[in-house]
């Protein structure tokens, strides 16, 4: 039983909505953006990533980094970038890419239910990553990117999307990279009521992306539980920022891999240890170089594409991490002849999403990679049956497109503890007044 639950948006004004709306922080590089935030003063990614305000010689983990995280986020509210809603609502997102279609709830799922595992994870965090988070979240006083959860389509939750869509849209702009976002309203309290109780009645929910965000809004959670153990459980930091999408809805991509050398093999002696594991025939002329279905896979070397297919002695249906087309590969390939023992460490691995296509593992192995291989999207089905038996997939499993942006949804949390001092991370007091 799912707790998802309307919460007051803090959002962008109409106007500024395309102007806002920013890919996920951990997209770029520091590099990558600073520069974008250069050419985009008003995106949310000068939030995201503060850093971006800053010389390099300041640590992008700096204290006063999230601290510039907190004035600028508050003072777009004042100056009315941003507005606060004035009461509960459920948002409705569309992402509209290539033609395709998918329709999210925005609202907040209950961290009780992450720990209880009602939301189910299928992927490790990194201990890094999610320190980070945790410092924004607790200097913003915040959540400001929302996780991407999936669930088993639901017959109600639809009809309300469809309803709420006949409406005027809050926002429909078309980002830079072609893909159009709409984002509706949803006030009516009966809409609203309908809605949770389809939301509890749905046995479970899992994150398709965003582990980090969802792991540093549990231990910001915890942190503020321990210091206020009076806590109802209704307090808004029980609760993180989510979008909420049907799994028939979703698009997984490939994500491919790429090894920077052949660990002492030539080419002849490479493309038989291949071929004693895998059934595999050279891809000649206008062949479809991208894999066709699950259990396949393509391989490019030195000018060359072949078509590779599991072997059914190798497949593994009573254990669905082992059955993964990604850790079959691992494990009868990359682990003992390329010496790959653990892809999450190892620097001679690296990892491709399928948004850039087949031709960027050309150009990678012509400029710094030996061998590439193209991989088969992990299907939807395959993400729930490994999050139930409660495993965690091998890293860089599931790419989903197109991305959420930031900075259309923020949720603040800590409302209910108003004049109460708290020491922030550069270790001065300072007061929070419920609003900042």
């Amino acid at each position: 039983m799912a707790e998802i639950r309307p919460f007051i948006g803090i959002r962008p004004q109409r106007g500024k909505a395309a102007a806002v709306a920013a890919l996920p922080y951990d997209v770029y590089n520091r590099e990558e953006a600073t520069k974008y935030v250069k050419e985009h003063p008003e995106s949310f990614l000068r939030i995201d990533r503060a850093e971006t305000q800053f010389p390099l010689s300041v640590d992008m983990y700096d204290a006063r980094v999230y601290r510039k995280a907190h004035d600028m986020l508050w003072e777009a509210l004042a100056d009315g970038t941003f507005l606060r809603e004035e009461k509960k609502c459920y948002y409705v997102y569309e992402l509209t890419m290539q033609g395709r279609t998918q329709t999210g709830i925005v609202a907040c799922a209950s961290v009780d239910d992450y720990l209880g595992q009602v939301i189910r994870r299928h992927e490790n965090t990194r201990a890094e990553k999610e320190e980070d988070r945790v410092h924004h979240v607790e200097a913003c006083r915040a959540q400001t990117g929302p996780v991407f959860l999936a669930y088993r389509a639901d017959r109600t939750i639809r009809a309300q999307m469809a309803q709420a869509k006949r409406q005027e849209a809050e926002y429909d702009f078309v980002a830079e990279d072609g893909v159009r976002h709409r984002v509706f309203v949803i006030r009516d309290e009966e809409a609203v009521g309908q809605i949770a109780r389809a939301f509890a009645g749905i046995g479970q929910i899992y994150i398709a992306d965003g582990h980090h965000r969802a792991a540093s809004a549990v231990r910001v959670c915890e942190q503020y539980r321990k210091k206020y153990p009076a806590y109802t459980g209704e307090e808004e930091f029980n609760y993180f920022l989510s979008v909420l999408f049907p799994d028939d809805e979703l698009m997984i991509m490939d994500y491919n891999r790429l090894v920077r050398d052949m660990n002492g093999y030539s080419f002849q002696s490479f493309y038989r240890e291949v071929k004693s594991r895998f059934d595999v025939t050279e891809i000649t002329g206008q062949e479809q170089r991208r894999p066709p279905e699950r259990g396949t896979f393509t391989m490019y070397m030195e000018g060359h594409w072949f078509w590779c297919r599991i072997r059914a002695e190798d497949r593994r249906p009573g254990d669905p991490v082992a059955d993964l087309d990604v850790s079959i590969l691992q494990e009868k390939l990359l682990n003992p002849v390329l010496g790959i023992g653990d892809p999450k460490t190892d620097g001679r691995i690296d990892f491709v999403g399928g948004i850039r296509g087949l031709d960027e593992l050309v150009r990678r192995c012509e400029e710094d990679c030996a061998v590439a291989f193209a991989m088969y999207p992990t299907a939807i089905s395959e993400l729930f049956a490994v999050a139930d038996a409660g495993c965690l997939m091998p890293p860089k499993s599931t790419w989903f497109e197109p991305k959420l942006r930031s900075g259309l949804f923020i949720h603040a949390i800590g409302q209910e503890i108003t004049e109460k001092e708290e020491t922030n991370d550069s270790g001065k007091l300072c007061r929070y007044d419920g609003n900042a």
